[in-house]
């Protein structure tokens, strides 16, 4: 099947088929040997990339920019600008859209970046809004590839807040894959229910599954990937307390490794992440709180079934694909495959 996305935006994996998930995380994978090989044709050669942060971050900025040097493009960052402030959002997409062929957004209103997508012209890159984080799910998926050789059928364990971005784009992404999706939290971190009945309904059509459950013994058993996120994100300090006492109970250790069943389960993090106290949050929570670690323990973080180091890497790798694949003409062989030669 011959799948172009030239000309695309990318704001959620919602606005994606299942066949161009894949071509993208194909693209990816190809384009991750062809760097290491040495090899690249920088498909966008001439092309000017603005970055707007209102978050701050380590790997999306870092990926976004290494992506586009790789690929032979020009890279502004911006984190001061008139958006919203002195200007309207609609003016300031109008004015980069007449500067720049591509915009990535990192910040708090999904709204933000669909405005965005709606008045610059150009393309649009969602790298984390409060909704969603598709650029992070990608490379998931790629490093779940990698480890297991597929994605169709294999079980996701995500524990936490189920209602935060994360868990809103795990859940999608492995319903559109035909994966077998959980959300392991309290009830009071539930995921929207109109996203769930959505995602479980497509679930049925591609062969996965949605559940959500309070039970840890239930949802992770003969799990592939057990994966968490902070308990409390950029903003959300002021509900740590109650997040602690919501999600203490819920903290991936070995217990609930060996509770999987399964010796080949993965554990991934989109970091960063609160496993000891050699960060500022890590010791708000040793002396608030007497924990040692947060979402995650030590010891399970820095296990060889983590893998949370290579799913950083690929967040590069399929950065780079989404912005090649939305900027430039790419080629496919017979069976769709990208061609990066």
């Amino acid at each position: 099947m011959r799948i172009s996305l030239t000309g695309r935006n990318f704001l959620t994996l919602r606005d994606f088929t299942p066949d161009e998930i894949r071509y993208l995380i194909d693209f990816a994978a190809a384009l991750k040997t062809k760097k290491r090989e040495g090899g690249e044709k920088q498909l966008l050669k001439g092309k000017n990339i603005i970055l707007i942060f209102e978050k701050s971050s380590t790997r999306t900025r870092c990926a976004f920019e290494t992506a586009a040097y790789d690929e032979g493009a020009h890279v502004t960052f911006l984190s001061n600008s008139q958006m919203g402030k002195k200007e309207s959002l609609e003016d300031t997409a109008k004015v980069l859209g007449r500067f720049y062929d591509g915009i990535e957004f990192r910040g708090y209103k999904q709204e933000t970046v669909e405005a965005l997508a709606e008045f610059s012209g150009v393309r649009v890159w969602n790298g984390l809004t409060d909704k969603y984080h598709p650029t992070q799910i990608l490379a998931d998926m790629l490093t779940i590839y990698e480890q297991f050789g597929s994605l169709a059928g294999r079980k996701l364990v995500f524990v936490g807040d189920a209602r935060n971005n994360m868990g809103n784009s795990l859940m999608i992404g492995c319903a559109k894959l035909g994966m077998h999706f959980v959300a392991l939290a309290p009830e009071e971190l539930y995921p929207d229910k109109a996203l769930t009945n959505e995602m479980t309904a497509l679930a049925k059509e591609t062969g996965g599954s949605v559940t959500i459950t309070s039970s840890i013994e239930d949802a992770v058993k003969g799990a592939d990937v057990i994966y968490t996120d902070v308990w409390a994100s950029m903003g959300e300090e002021a509900e740590l307390e109650e997040r602690v006492k919501l999600l203490r109970p819920y903290q991936v250790n070995a217990e609930m490794i060996q509770k999987t069943e399964n010796p080949n389960v993965i554990f991934l993090h989109c970091l960063p992440a609160v496993h000891d106290t050699l960060t500022d949050m890590g010791k708000l929570a040793y002396e608030k709180f007497g924990l040692s670690a947060m979402e995650v323990t030590d010891d399970v973080f820095r296990a060889p079934y983590s893998k949370v180091f290579d799913e950083a890497e690929n967040r590069m790798h399929t950065i780079k694909a989404v912005m090649c694949a939305t900027l430039a003409q790419t080629l496919q062989d017979s069976d769709g495959k990208p061609i990066v030669d």
